[in-house]
């Protein structure tokens, strides 16, 4: 729907209903271990090439429940994480499929007084820059790609989700600037932290709620979706 109303304009006006998780869906279902995972299990975004199927029908069941937008399955599929899969050189090329779709999903339950969003997923990766595990150049370009994917798909708005380190949100929104701007699209960012430590109060690598807000604060296109809060073992 080419007038479908901008995502954050739906955000000013009502609670806006996201999708829920869709690994554990996933586990839910068997998989053939090379025709499906493609040898490589429970990286779920093989899934995107595989499975299409299987992927737009957990779409279409939030859908169908009354979610507004449905995350693509995405979650890891940046560089550094599919390159454990040697899908590096195919991340673009996914996140475009994932986008797709979602937005097919969506398209089967948008109406003209209903629109329905693709939001892009993007996690926290496997590589730490607070703890030195990789460096800042190698996880901007690791999200460049993925979110030029998402973009290029057709998302409506991006999710950096269940993240875990400041440095690699504020690496991200660099990188996701420098792609809109080479895809001439701008979509708004939402970020979602993951308060792990010192009972919630704190990500896991040190950060606290001001922190987050104070480092994301001059990026007037992000907005702070929500916290959440995973306490450990005491």
């Amino acid at each position: 729907m080419a007038n479908r109303k901008p995502f954050l304009d739906l955000v000013h006006e009502r609670v806006v209903v996201l999708d829920g998780a869709m690994g554990s869906n996933l586990q839910t279902r068997q998989f053939d271990l090379q025709r499906d995972w493609m040898g490589q299990e429970n990286i779920s975004e093989v899934l995107n090439f595989s499975r299409p199927e299987v992927i737009q029908e957990i779409h279409e069941m939030f859908l169908a429940v009354g979610c507004d937008a449905v995350e693509t399955n995405t979650f890891g599929a940046n560089q550094i994480v599919m390159a454990e899969a040697d899908m590096a050189d195919r991340v673009y090329e996914n996140n475009i499929a994932a986008c797709r779709i979602a937005r097919a999903a969506c398209d089967r339950f948008e109406t003209p007084d209903r629109p329905r969003y693709v939001v892009g997923a993007i996690g926290g990766g496997t590589k730490l820059l607070s703890l030195g595990m990789t460096d800042w150049d190698t996880v901007e370009q690791s999200y460049y790609t993925q979110i030029k994917g998402l973009l290029d798909g057709g998302c409506d708005v991006l999710l950096f989700e269940t993240q875990q380190d400041l440095l690699i949100i504020k690496c991200a929104i660099v990188a996701a600037e420098r792609a809109m701007k080479d895809c001439n699209r701008r979509v708004p960012i939402m970020v979602q932290a993951s308060m792990d430590q010192d009972n919630g109060n704190q990500m896991l690598t040190g950060s606290d709620t001001s922190a987050l807000v104070a480092a994301i604060a001059p990026y007037d296109q992000v907005q702070v979706l929500g916290l959440n809060c995973e306490f450990g073992p005491i």
